[in-house]
């Protein structure tokens, strides 16, 4: 959302059906695109998509604490998402996210972890490419 926003898109919304603490995106990361003019909706759940040969809008209704339809849709949004699904038996997960050192080591002997999907940071690319950077040394380190 705030590469969009920094690339020039007049209006970015980012929709999330659940609530803000539910997020996967951190309060940092939250707070920085709100601060880049990224408009952050909670509680909100794509309903249609519509345009012909490209999106024109995308209806969402409001949603309750159960992810239900409100019966309220009032705003025209485009959102994407993302989610860890599927972790192997006894790799340590906290918020959602992949528990690490600082070299990116995970609980798994010989697996490694960085960016979005691994805890602590800011949440940002160029921090992911860091520890992407900092892994990979110590994968080397690790094989030599």
């Amino acid at each position: 959302a705030v590469q969009a926003k920094l690339l020039g898109a007049e209006d970015v919304t980012l929709a999330y059906r659940r609530t803000r603490e539910d997020m996967g995106a951190s309060r940092y990361e939250q707070d920085l695109a709100a601060s880049h003019g990224v408009n952050l909706l909670f509680n909100a759940a794509p309903r249609a998509i519509t345009g012909s040969n490209k999106v024109e809008a995308i209806e969402l209704d409001r949603t309750d604490a159960k992810l239900k339809p409100t019966g309220e849709a009032d705003q025209v949004f485009c959102a994407i998402g993302q989610t860890l699904l599927g972790a192997p038996e006894g790799l340590e997960i906290e918020r959602r996210k992949i528990v690490t050192d600082t070299r990116g080591r995970t609980s798994l002997a010989g697996v490694w972890a960085g960016g979005d999907c691994a805890l602590g940071g800011e949440d940002l690319t160029v921090t992911a490419v860091a520890e992407g950077r900092d892994a990979a040394e110590d994968i080397h380190r690790a094989l030599s």
